[in-house]
C-alpha cells in the first residue's frame, strides 16, 4: 500500500496502483475491466456476465455504482472520518447501501454461479463485519438489508473466500491502522 513495486508504476502509469492482471505481457488494470477480461478471454468455466445484453448493462450499472463511485467512496470516508463530518458521511452510506438493496432486488442471482456482481459485493462487502467492529455501527443488517445481508453471508461461506479471506481479527487490525493514520493527517492540517 505504502511501498509500491516500480512494476505498479510501470503496469499502471494513470492510477498507480493495483489490481493488475498482467496476461501475455500485457497489463490490464482496474478490477471492474479484469474480472471482464476474464470472462472474455477464458471461456471454460461458467461466464461471469450474462450473455443478454439489457441484462449485462444492469449488472455494470450496479457494479460501477458500488465499486467506483458511490457505496465505496462513502465507506472509505466512514471509515477515515470523525465526529459531525462522519456522522454525515455514516447516513449517506446507509442510505446508499438502501439504495442498493431496493436496486437489486429484480437482479439478485439466482443460480449456484458466481457472477460478476458476487466478485463487486464480496469485494466490498465480505470485511463488513470487522469494519463495522472498528466503527461501532451496523452496516448490512438482516433486518434493514436483508437481500444484501443474506449474499454477503452466502458468498462469505463459499470456500474460496473463506481460503483467500484474512482473519477478522487481522481485517480489524489493518482497518483501525488506516483510521489512525487517516486521522492524524487530518488533524495535522
Amino acid at each position: 500500500m505504502f511501498n509500491k513495486s516500480p512494476l505498479v508504476f510501470k503496469d499502471n502509469p494513470i492510477h498507480q496502483r493495483l489490481p493488475i492482471l498482467v496476461h501475455n505481457g500485457n497489463p490490464i488494470v482496474e478490477s471492474l475491466v479484469i474480472i471482464e477480461y476474464i470472462d472474455e478471454t477464458w471461456k471454460n468455466g461458467p461466464p461471469i456476465l450474462p450473455a443478454d445484453p439489457y441484462k449485462k448493462s444492469q449488472l455494470r450499472f450496479w457494479a460501477t455504482f458500488i465499486h467506483q463511485s458511490q457505496l465505496f467512496e462513502t465507506m472509505v470516508k466512514v471509515l477515515k472520518s470523525d465526529g459531525e463530518e462522519q456522522e454525515k458521511d455514516i447516513n449517506k452510506m446507509l442510505e446508499t447501501i438502501k439504495v442498493l438493496e431496493e436496486g437489486v432486488k429484480d437482479i439478485f442471482p439466482d443460480d449456484n454461479n458466481v457472477g460478476y456482481l458476487d466478485f463487486v459485493i464480496c469485494s466490498v462487502f465480505s470485511f463488513h463485519v470487522a469494519m463495522e467492529e472498528v466503527l461501532g455501527i451496523k452496516m448490512v443488517d438482516s433486518e434493514k438489508t436483508p437481500l444484501l445481508h443474506s449474499w454477503v453471508t452466502k458468498l462469505n461461506h463459499l470456500a474460496l473466500v473463506k481460503e483467500t479471506m484474512a482473519p477478522n481479527h487481522n481485517l480489524v487490525e489493518v482497518l483501525k491502522v488506516v483510521r489512525q493514520k487517516a486521522l492524524k493527517a487530518a488533524s495535522a492540517t
